[in-house]
């Protein structure tokens, strides 16, 4: 947890898809509680953090780091295809 912890809060754009564990459950939430305090230590030094996942943005709002990150999306393969560059079908007619 340490090696991702400094990863994070040292990179300048983080994009975190996917909870670390069953944080539903106190006693495997570290995982995903210990990122999110990353991405607040990473956002707070200037970087671009997004929480991405209908999974990951209930984590954040269920652990209290939603709004301590720049963008919380419930898009969570979708998001991950439009960062790959895919042309998404909701966004293809706008493009016209």
């Amino acid at each position: 947890m340490r090696l991702f912890g400094d990863r994070v809060r040292a990179a300048k754009t983080v994009l975190w898809n996917g909870p670390m564990g069953v944080f539903e459950r106190d006693a495997y939430s570290s995982g995903t509680r210990g990122i999110g305090e990353a991405l607040k230590e990473c956002t707070s030094f200037g970087g671009t953090t997004v929480v991405g996942g209908g999974d990951t943005a209930s984590a954040a709002k269920l652990l209290g780091f939603a709004d301590s990150v720049s963008h919380v999306s419930t898009g969570g393969g979708a998001s991950l295809e439009f960062f790959e560059g895919k042309l998404l079908p909701g966004i293809a007619p706008l493009l016209l």
